[in-house]
Order: structure tokens, then C-alpha cells, then sequence
């Protein structure tokens, strides 16, 4: 190679079968049976063409992932390592199932061994060593059930992380109380246990998204009364208005959480933010014609005291009007289907 330059193989490996969006992760015997010296991987990757997942695994550098992304192709990297039996757990297992990870640490991917010692952590991997009793088997990977990564999440990340990264879990897979009960009684030695009682007390599957698991803490947070989740809005005549995120029955209170997504890059082809923003308030204002109260937030609120005033106020003044309108839970989603497969 007398230019110099970084060449890449020129018949690169196959992506592995869980690489995302079908990324070649580059693997250093891979990448030798395809015509590449050591030196020629070290060049490259100090002439920053490609990107160090770990020790003897690279990736192009000119990928634009996002950090979920970077975790699951360190999973790639790190599991053919691995011992057969290895179980992803953790926010590893939560990555696999699609979930989303509020400030959730990702630069190490999570496994747990059916043994009850010999946990340690690298710098890329933490192994737990804990009973498992069961496993799911999602695209190919070898998971932590979905109750069991509830309480894994539950005892071991902070209480706003776990209670979304739990109301995700629940929501997708349709889990109930009992199996979490069971899930926290297998766990009832284990560090954390305590912690994860409040935040599995907290979980509502009814929840969409980060924000509406962010709105109920922050209620919390403020001493407001818990609203309940998902509700259709009708007419007299039984018409549908809407859903809203979050509402108050008696007092005709609803409250909605405003995280922008819908007036951008998750718009109908066609609509335009504009389209949107008008469409929302028409909305807006037929359930205050029908006699209720409606509440907004946004990201900014989440952490702050601005919605408590805001809130009080809507619902003593909802206890003095009577909507002419009604509210109905709205169905649940239904329950992705998953097997499981005991060990």
C-alpha cells in the first residue's frame, strides 16, 4: 500500500444478524482472512475512517448513530466473546426490546449469568451473576424477560429512568401485576429491591412516551392528584374530539403534554408544521366548547413549579361548571406477543 492512505476491505464482512440498519462491524480476523494487515486496521483507525467499539472491533466513523445505535452494535461486538448461556439484561435487554432510556448509562452492555457468583464489571461489560429463570428471544439475542428487566431497571437505576424505561416494558408487552410481584419476590435479596417496590408502584402502562412518564413524576413531585392516563373526549352525541394524555374526571380537567414530536418529523406526508399547529388548536377549542378545562405543558415544565398554579387554578374552576362533553379510559394498546423459553 505505497499511497498511504486507509483502504477498508474489499469485501467486508457481513454485517452481523443484529447490526443495526445493517452496519458492517469490521472484526479483526474478520477483516485479515479479507486482505487487511494490522497495520493497515491501525491506520485506519487513527486516520479516523473507522471507529473502535472495543479491542479488535471497529465500525465506519462516518455513521450517524445515536447513542442507543452505538449500545446495540457494542452488544454486536461484545457477545460473540461471550459464553453461550449469556443472558442481555438490564438496559441492554431494554435496548433490544425497543425501548426508550431516559439517562440511562450505555457505555457498557449488561449481561447476566445463570450463576449466583462471579459478577464483574470491564470498561464495556458488566456482568451480573443471578438465578434466571427464563429468557425471551428477541431478533436473535438471548433476553431478560420483560418483568425481569423491569425489576432489573427498578432496583438499579435512578426512580425517573426506571419508572420509563418500566412504563415502556409494561405498555409493549402487556405485563400485569402479578408478574412483577413474582419477579420482585425472586429479587427480594438483591440490592436495590427496596427502591425498585417505589418505582414499580409508580408504573402506568397507559403512558406513550417520555414525557407523559415524566409528567406524572413531576405531579407527583408537586403534590398534585394523580389524573388518570389516555382518555377519549365525546361530544353529547357520543362524536369523538380527541385523546388526551392525562385527565380529571369530576372536575372535567384535561391535561396534555406538549413535546413538539407532532408538529415535526413524525407529521402525515402532505401536513406541514403550520398544518399542525392550527389542526391542534381547533382541537383544542372544541373541548373547551364542551365546558372543560384544558392544561398544557412542555419539556421546560418537567422541571420546574410553573404547571402547579396552572393546574390548581383549571381544577377549582372546574369544580364550578359541569362539562357538557364526556370522558371514557381509552382502549389499551394491544400487547406485542413474545415467547419465553425456560432455562
Amino acid at each position: 500500500m505505497s499511497s498511504g492512505q486507509p483502504r477498508v476491505p474489499s469485501s467486508p464482512p457481513r454485517p452481523t444478524p443484529g447490526a443495526v440498519s445493517g452496519t458492517a462491524v469490521y472484526r479483526r480476523n474478520e477483516v485479515l482472512r479479507c486482505g487487511l494487515s494490522d497495520n493497515e486496521i491501525r491506520r485506519n483507525h487513527r486516520h479516523r475512517q473507522w471507529r473502535r467499539l472495543r479491542r479488535g472491533t471497529y465500525v465506519d466513523r462516518t455513521l450517524d448513530l445515536d447513542v442507543l445505535q452505538q449500545h446495540r452494535l457494542l452488544i454486536d461486538a461484545v457477545l460473540p466473546g461471550m459464553a453461550e448461556q449469556t443472558v442481555l439484561s438490564h438496559q441492554s435487554a431494554a435496548a433490544i426490546y425497543g425501548c426508550p432510556l431516559w439517562q440511562t448509562p450505555l457505555n457498557r452492555v449488561h449481561v447476566t449469568r445463570n450463576r449466583r457468583h462471579g459478577g464483574r464489571i470491564k470498561s464495556d461489560v458488566q456482568m451480573h451473576c443471578a438465578p434466571v429463570n427464563e429468557v425471551s428471544v428477541v431478533a436473535g439475542y438471548r433476553l431478560t424477560t420483560p418483568a425481569r428487566t423491569v425489576v432489573d431497571l427498578a432496583r438499579t437505576l435512578p426512580l425517573e429512568s426506571a419508572v420509563i424505561v418500566g412504563d415502556a416494558l409494561v405498555s409493549m408487552f402487556g405485563i400485569g401485576p402479578d408478574e412483577l410481584a413474582i419477579e420482585l419476590e425472586r429479587a427480594k435479596f438483591r440490592h436495590g429491591i427496596a427502591h425498585a417496590k417505589r418505582v414499580i408502584a409508580r408504573l402506568d402502562g397507559r403512558s406513550e412516551s417520555v414525557g407523559e412518564s415524566r409528567s406524572r413524576l413531576m405531579l407527583e413531585r408537586l403534590g398534585l392528584p394523580c389524573p388518570m392516563s389516555q382518555g377519549n373526549v365525546f361530544e353529547p352525541t357520543g362524536i369523538l374530539v380527541g385523546r388526551v394524555d392525562f385527565y380529571y374526571e369530576k372536575p372535567g380537567v384535561l391535561c396534555e403534554f406538549d413535546g413538539r414530536v407532532k408538529y415535526g418529523r413524525l407529521l402525515p406526508p402532505g401536513r406541514s408544521p403550520a398544518d399542525a399547529v392550527y389542526r391542534e388548536k381547533l382541537r383544542e377549542d372544541a373541548l373547551r366548547s364542551l365546558g372543560f378545562q384544558v392544561v398544557r405543558w412542555t419539556w421546560e415544565d418537567l422541571s420546574g413549579n410553573q404547571v402547579a398554579p396552572r393546574l390548581t387554578t383549571a381544577i377549582n374552576r372546574g369544580t364550578l361548571t359541569t362539562p357538557t362533553g364526556h370522558i371514557t379510559p381509552a382502549p389499551p394498546k394491544p400487547a406485542r406477543p413474545l415467547k419465553t423459553h425456560p432455562i
